[in-house]
């Protein structure tokens, strides 16, 4: 008989869960086929968060969250710790969508949602090492900068001010973040800091306290209208809600719904005080810049850089698989930017590598909804950009399962249909040389000093 997974087996698989205190080792699976009220699959923040808004609002409903391996195994443990307010889609995308003022709810709703996480995270004790430091995103080159006055000019066309999103000299940005080649930048409040799969694991205590049925190692392989089909039994409820994020393609029917497009990390040892006296980053803000090609980074609590971006390649068939967790090359790359950066890292070593998944949506827009006729729900499409958006899908998910109306329901992405990914080998062409040409872009603006046209053509195309 195969014996289950121990704390060990999962601990490898990102910096955050290595570091989590607690037991890694899965909890109970399901024991045979179950009835509930509500059925979710998916134990990431998404299906978490859900449970949790219903369990609070509504406690004696029965809810049950079916995870193929243990909470938080997913992009949830892995990603970049930044609890932001960041939304996929942009300011004018969502007002051609829905309207100008739908455009600033949606806005304003994800800044509330960072301060929602930090409230649950303190109420529930959970120690997330909660720092809202904000971000600062740096311009490195002329094309970079007017890509962030732009930005800036974009929110004030908006009514965000000062108070949202600020436009840094190149004196007030090197005072931030004390990185090379710094010409600006800009900053904005409304992000966080967190350790990702301390968040995760805590709130998936705080569920089965709450009387949740939270099943692990229980891999769901069908998704039906009062039905979770998993590997143990089948789960049957009058809702069954979707919070499979970057794993979804893998599920029948659901192939081309979203792609899984890796974003790897890294993560230094950690660094002396001297270090950090030059680097900045007192308060913990989280840092990226403004080219193309995405990096993402923040300092830990315990004082190590944690470091990634995009980079790695999308895999034909929307495949899914532990080795392309690991790309070597994205590691390397990643270390030498991390040193192009900041010169005083020196040869500060690598400790931990990792990488994940995440869920791109056709028009790069995130969306939750729930079909009342058919009882199935679902959330995702967060293009990375999904720690504090899960927070408002699950809060928005519980009001649309309790027929609830609320400002909530009434978002832009509450409903949104987007459409599907090309078939394959089209999309496979198309993502890839969208990777491409984004690394490509970044090299040449640096080398010209203009914007790339190819950049522009491939985002158009990349965000449908």
């Amino acid at each position: 008989m195969k014996s289950m997974p121990s704390d060990q087996t999962y601990r490898p698989v990102s910096f955050w869960l290595d570091t989590v205190p607690g037991s890694l080792a899965p909890g109970e699976v399901l024991p045979g086929d179950l009835a509930v009220d509500v059925a979710i699959a998916g134990a990431g923040l998404t299906g978490l968060w859900t449970a949790y808004y219903l369990a609070t609002v509504q406690p004696g409903l029965r809810v049950a969250v079916c995870e193929a391996e243990i909470a938080g195994f997913g992009a949830s443990g892995r990603n970049g710790g930044w609890c932001s307010a960041l939304f996929p889609a942009s300011l004018a995308k969502l007002t051609r969508m829905a309207g100008r003022d739908a455009a600033i709810a949606m806005y304003r709703a994800m800044q509330a949602t960072v301060d929602e996480v930090g409230r649950v995270a303190a109420a529930e004790n959970i120690d997330c090492h909660w720092a809202k430091g904000g971000t600062v995103s740096l311009a490195r080159s002329a094309v970079q900068l007017e890509r962030a006055k732009a930005e800036v000019a974009e929110m004030r066309d908006y009514g965000f001010g000062e108070e949202d999103l600020t436009l840094l000299t190149e004196r007030e940005a090197r005072g931030r973040l004390g990185a090379t080649g710094v010409l600006g930048g800009t900053y904005t409040p409304h992000c966080a800091a967190i350790h990702p799969a301390r968040l995760v694991r805590g709130l998936a205590q705080v569920v089965r306290d709450r009387g949740v049925k939270l099943f692990e190692r229980t891999p769901v392989t069908e998704i039906t209208p009062g039905k979770l089909v998993t590997t143990r039994g089948t789960v049957t409820a009058e809702y069954v809600i979707r919070a499979t994020e970057g794993y979804t393609p893998g599920l029948p029917g659901l192939h081309r719904a979203v792609i899984p497009v890796y974003s790897l990390m890294i993560a230094t040892e950690p660094l002396p005080d001297a270090v950090w006296d030059t680097v900045g980053l007192a308060g913990r803000p989280t840092f990226s810049d403004g080219r193309h090609l995405l990096i993402y980074g923040q300092r830990t609590a315990d004082g190590r850089f944690a470091f990634g971006g995009r980079g790695a390649p999308y895999h034909l068939g929307s495949a899914v698989r532990p080795s392309f967790d690991r790309v070597p090359a994205v590691f390397t790359a990643l270390r030498r930017t991390l040193g192009e950066l900041f010169p005083a890292l020196g040869d500060v070593a690598v400790t931990h590598t990792w990488g994940g998944p995440l869920g791109i949506a056709r028009d790069w827009c995130a969306s939750a909804g729930l079909d009342r006729a058919t009882g199935l729900g679902w959330a995702g499409g967060y293009v990375g950009d999904g720690l504090a958006t899960t927070n408002l899908a699950g809060r928005t998910l519980a009001d649309l399962i309790l027929d609830k109306g609320s400002d909530l329901t009434r978002l832009p992405w509450v409903n949104h249909r987007s459409r599907s990914w090309e078939a394959e080998p089209l999309r496979w062409l198309g993502i890839n040389a969208g990777l491409h040409t984004m690394g490509w872009a970044d090299r040449s603006e640096l080398r010209s000093g203009r914007p790339s046209r190819a950049a522009q053509v491939m985002r158009r195309f990349l965000g449908g």
